[in-house]
């Protein structure tokens, strides 16, 4: 029998296994089995004992989790104040009780892992351990590499499903949300979902895509889906909606980008009788007809709203709505009501106007010089004209009706809905889904997700839900430190290193002890609505 040793590549740790040889009959060649027997120190060289995995052999199925925080096994002082906020906040709108709800062996993991991310980002998951000796957290022991990817495992369709349906309730009545997609890479080359596309962000890694529906009056996410490889966002809207049938979601009102317009979508989000607001391409021909029809009207004193610094007009018209109805064997043709938003900036309209001359300019240069770039040919062809003659060479004039009729409809935008309201109406609602983009940030940056390393498809989709639940915590965070202005005086970082320094001391059979809390630390809980750590 021999001692093998083996470093795990993900966790850098060596671990030492008992090698026993035997020859197999049926095979008919040697064999040899192994038993870990422990971890090897790296500066002592000793083999330190662990029953990592018999312990879970012993843990029964029907093993639930203590109510609770977890009792001090031993005395020990930890840094408490940011993983606090953390816990207030979870409690407060009802996280941690629908993540208990919905996962009862494993919400306290979920969590833990959560905060790990949200505080220790971009520190892989590997040196969770560190972190855990040193901070209090829902847990209250270490999650090892191979622990998480057990935790990310095990986190099911039907527990994910029931999930969304409980945050849902707790979005508020009558609201829009905001749906959009990104790209995440991936260095795994195993998993099906993975795939190369036009990644978002110009990334040459394969990757999934991943769209988020954000509550715009909550400013909280509560849905998401993962998308299978390189899916054009037009393509998704009809499978959106089979997952709102599927988890229960009625009374829907989407707010989403140009890039989901398609005829097929606003027919099927009618033919569902779902309320929307979508931003629509000027360039499009029955848009632009609309807009003909007001365009001297538009930019009049009346139409200019001050805060906003631009002309707002909405036109009442009507979508050509159409159904096939293979039931009847026929397709229903039919005008529904809409509204179409139309804004013109003048400052936009300045800007657009001069990264076009410019444009132009080069262009000219190029066929001046003789150095015509095949890319640009249709470019040339629509503006300019070109005639050579032997004596004086190439003649280079602008076709300037065609210039001036790309520059109508510079500094113009609109937008699609089939709910009553005025222009500034639908912009605000419009201009409220930016959160949604600084929640891709987070759950990219913060969160770790921007480029994942992961071995399966189950590890992938846990992992996913464990950082879209720590993306809900700082989703709520920040909302509450717009309205208190507290962004003036702190960043989401430097407000967590500001509270991560308050130690707590544990001992066993005693209640937690907090220690100092500074004035401005107490006025950051006052600000977040979180009662303070010595008075809970």
């Amino acid at each position: 029998m021999a001692i093998i040793r083996q470093k795990d590549k993900r966790s850098g740790l060596t671990y030492a296994y008992e090698s026993e040889s035997y020859w197999d009959k049926e095979k008919k060649q040697p064999r040899s089995r192994r038993k870990l027997i422990g971890r090897v120190d790296e500066k002592t060289g000793k083999i330190i004992p662990t029953d990592g995995r018999g312990k879970r052999r012993r843990q029964t199925s029907e093993e639930k989790p203590q109510r609770g925080p977890t009792p001090a096994a031993e005395a020990k002082r930890v840094f408490y104040g940011a993983t606090y906020l953390l816990d207030q906040i979870g409690e407060q709108f009802g996280l941690t009780e629908d993540l208990k709800t919905c996962f009862p062996r494993h919400y306290q993991q979920i969590l833990s892992l959560a905060y790990y991310m949200i505080l220790e980002h971009p520190n892989p998951l590997t040196r969770f351990e560190k972190w855990d000796h040193l901070h209090k957290h829902p847990y209250g022991k270490n999650v090892t590499s191979q622990r998480s990817s057990t935790v990310f495992s095990s986190i099911s369709e039907a527990g994910k499903n029931q999930f969304f349906s409980r945050r849902k309730q707790r979005c508020h009545e009558d609201e829009y949300w905001a749906y959009d997609t990104t790209s995440i890479s991936s260095y795994s080359e195993v998993l099906k979902q993975v795939a190369y596309g036009k990644n978002k962000e110009d990334d040459r890694l394969s990757q999934i895509n991943l769209a988020l529906i954000f509550g715009e009056s909550s400013g909280l996410p509560f849905y998401y889906r993962k998308l299978a490889e390189n899916i054009p966002d037009v393509k998704t809207v009809l499978n959106l909606l089979g997952d709102f049938k599927t988890l229960g979601f009625e009374k829907v009102k989407l707010v989403m980008d140009r890039g989901f317009y398609s005829a097929a979508n606003i027919n099927t989000l009618m033919k569902e009788h779902l309320k929307f607001l979508i931003a629509v391409h000027p360039s499009l021909s029955w848009v632009r007809h609309e807009l003909d029809q007001v365009y001297d009207a538009l930019d009049t004193f009346e139409n200019l709203d001050e805060q906003y610094d631009l002309y707002a007009l909405t036109v009442r018209t009507d979508w050509d709505y159409t159904q096939d109805r293979p039931y009847k064997g026929d397709t229903l043709k039919e005008k529904r009501r809409v509204y179409l938003h139309l804004y013109y900036n003048v400052d936009q309209a300045a800007e657009d106007q001069k990264k076009f001359d410019r444009k132009l300019m080069r262009h000219h240069q190029e066929l001046k010089n003789g150095q015509r770039v095949p890319e640009h040919e249709a470019f040339y062809k629509k503006y300019f004209t070109v005639k050579s003659t032997p004596k004086r060479g190439a003649q280079i004039t602008v076709n300037h009706q065609m210039v001036e009729k790309a520059k109508r409809y510079y500094g113009y935008f609109s937008l699609l809905s089939n709910e009553k309201m005025d222009a500034i109406q639908a912009l605000e609602l419009y201009r409220g889904k930016d959160p949604i983009e600084k929640c891709f940030g987070d759950i990219k940056e913060r969160l770790n997700l921007r480029r994942m390393l992961v071995s399966s498809e189950a590890t992938l989709d846990g992992k996913v839900f464990v950082s879209f639940v720590g993306l809900i915590l700082l989703a709520q965070i920040k909302k509450k430190m717009q309205a208190q202005k507290l962004f003036k005086d702190y960043t989401i970082q430097s407000l967590f290193d500001k509270l991560d320094v308050i130690e707590a001391f544990e001992s066993p059979g005693q209640a937690l002890r907090v220690g100092e809390i500074l004035t401005a630390q107490k006025k950051i809980y006052e600000a977040l609505g979180v009662p303070l750590p010595s008075d809970v």
